[in-house]
Parts: C-alpha cells; structure tokens; sequence
C-alpha cells in the first residue's frame, strides 16, 4: 500500500526531528512545545498562516547553532590587530571601485539622509565586504533553536516575529530570509528588529529586502545613521601619536577631555605638529601593548557608530575605512 504524501512527510519530519534532538542530547518533546508556543502567539498576533506554516512545519532544528552560541571564541584580536585585519589594501581597494560603481545611489542617499558615500561604504565594508559575504543560516530555524535553548530566549523571540511579521508585510519567503546563525541578515547585517524600525524601501518596488536589493539597503543604512543622529560636517576621529608614559586607563573612550587638554598631556599628531586650536572634547581609544604609542582622539560620531555595534575597535576601524575612502 502507497502512503500519502502528506503521512510520508510528517514521519519523516518527525525521524528528522529526532535525529537532530539526539545531536544535541535535546528533548523532542520540547522542541514541539516551542514550535506550538511560537505558532500560537503568532496567530494571536495575526501573521498569516501561510508565514506560521513556512515557520513551523518547516522547522529544522539546528544543533549546530547552538554550539556556536555557547562556543564563541573568548580570542581576542588586540586593536592593532583587528585594524590591520579589517582596514586592509583589499577592502579600501573594493571600496573605492564600489564608490565609483554605485555612484549615483551613493549620491542619493546622502542626499536624503546626510551620510556621506565614504561613510556608507565604510559600513558596507565592514559588515560584509561589500556584498560579497553571504550568511546561509535560513534565519527562521536559527532563532526557532536558540529560544528553544533558553538562553536568551526573549531576544531571539523578538527576532523571530520581527521576522515572521518582515516577511508578511513584504511577501517574502522564510527561506529567502538567511543569514548569521546570530540573525544578522544582508549587506548591512541588519538584526530583524532593526530592520523593522529603520528598513527602507530604496528602489521604490514596495519590498523592503536588505539582502537582495542594494538600494534598500544603503537606504535603510543611511535612514539608521540619520536616526542615529549622524553629523557629516564632523569627523570620526583624528590619529594621534601618544607621549612616553601616557596613562592608558584613559584609553577606553569614556573620558572625554577638551583638545587644549589632550595637547598639554602631550598627545600630538603623528608627525608631531600640534593638535587644532578648537574648542571640542574628545575621547581617547588605543592599545596599551602598541609600542608604537598610537592613539585615536575620538568624537561625537565615533559615539554614534558604536550604537550600532558597541565595539571601540570596530568604530575605530569604521572611522580609519571611511577615511581611506573619502
């Protein structure tokens, strides 16, 4: 006797789940409980059923997710270290022939948000190389796993529905939507929640896609900025050179100093000249292992970059890209 297909399905749905729950050492028992929590709060919430159906009946749990949410690496690149590795000939090569090929978008954008192109791509870069970096994760199962595993759970829930409720507004796929095992998705690694409250509609087609269309992207990155308050008649930052016996407890970006200040504890540029004669303050980030005693003098907008990724080193490396790329 032939089975139907729909009873072929579920059982092998079912061994799927199974296996996949034993690779983990996990309860399959569980695993169901949170698919039937999510799919409920979803219909209360009024996600379609075709979106619930791509989400639940699809659902692949996904044991390796949650060994590289438990297992990240505690290695720590120093400053210098993640600068040479994310400031390098190549990236700032890829950027400026991107600034000459995506010209008039760039344009356009600064335009409507007042970020400038260099700063744009700046950005692009970093996140994902221009474009050329794409996460695989299908972004749905990922999130289904990590709320399943408790540990963080409300902010993967978060995620998932910000999700779900993307792809229902813009009639897109759960399959289509891939990304980080972490839910970072696109040229800009937007998490869900932040696309839900700075995605934009860049190429006017009535679809939010930050991963397949560049202009809703760099709209949506620009929009970011602009909400995040960006200044474009103010640097990032400005490379200094530190004097012998500099106290480094300084150097995590917290204390901020007037110029005039900075000056007279000896801080100059690294050709030695004087720091300007303006009446600004600044922070201080550098690396106490530099023997080369090399500071960056940081300002309002160094500031803004770490609201969207709260690293000192990755809004340094930000500032010195986008400078190479002015």
């Amino acid at each position: 006797m032939k089975l139907p297909s729909s009873i072929i399905y579920a059982l092998c749905s079912m061994l799927l789940l199974a296996s996949a729950a034993r690779a983990a050492d996990k309860d399959v028992n569980r695993w169901h409980a949170t698919l039937q929590q999510i799919q409920d709060r979803a219909v209360a919430e009024n996600i379609s059923h075709h979106v619930i159906d791509q989400v639940i009946q699809e659902a692949t749990f996904m044991p390796g997710v949650i060994r590289s949410d438990r297992n990240q690496s505690e290695f720590r690149l120093t400053l210098n270290q993640y600068i040479t590795r994310m400031v390098n000939a190549d990236r700032v090569r890829m950027g400026r022939a991107a600034k000459k090929q995506h010209a008039d978008l760039l344009r356009r954008v600064e335009a409507r948000y007042g970020v400038q192109p260099h700063v744009i791509l700046a950005f692009w870069g970093l996140e994902s190389n221009y474009g050329t970096f794409k996460a695989t994760h299908r972004m749905s199962d990922a999130f289904l796993t990590l709320i399943y595993d408790g540990r963080r759970q409300t902010f993967f829930t978060n995620q998932l529905f910000a999700l779900m409720k993307h792809a229902d507004k813009n009639n897109l796929s759960i399959s289509y939507l891939r990304g980080s095992w972490a839910g970072a998705m696109g040229h800009f690694q937007f998490i869900p929640t932040t696309l839900a409250a700075y995605g934009v509609d860049g190429d006017g087609d009535g679809v939010v896609d930050v991963i397949g269309s560049l202009p809703d992207a760099m709209y949506s990155a620009g929009n970011f900025l602009r909400r995040l308050r960006w200044n474009k008649n103010e640097r990032i930052l400005r490379t200094v050179r530190l004097p012998a016996g500099f106290n480094m407890s300084l150097c995590d970006a917290r204390t901020r100093k007037n110029l005039s200040r900075w000056q007279a504890m000896g801080v100059r540029n690294p050709d030695g000249s004087a720091l300007p004669r303006a009446d600004m303050s600044a922070g201080m980030v550098c690396d106490a292992r530099d023997k080369n005693r090399v500071g960056y003098l940081v300002y309002e907008n160094f500031y803004r970059i770490k609201r969207w990724n709260n690293s000192n080193a990755y809004a340094i490396a930000v500032g010195l890209l986008a400078e190479r790329l002015r």
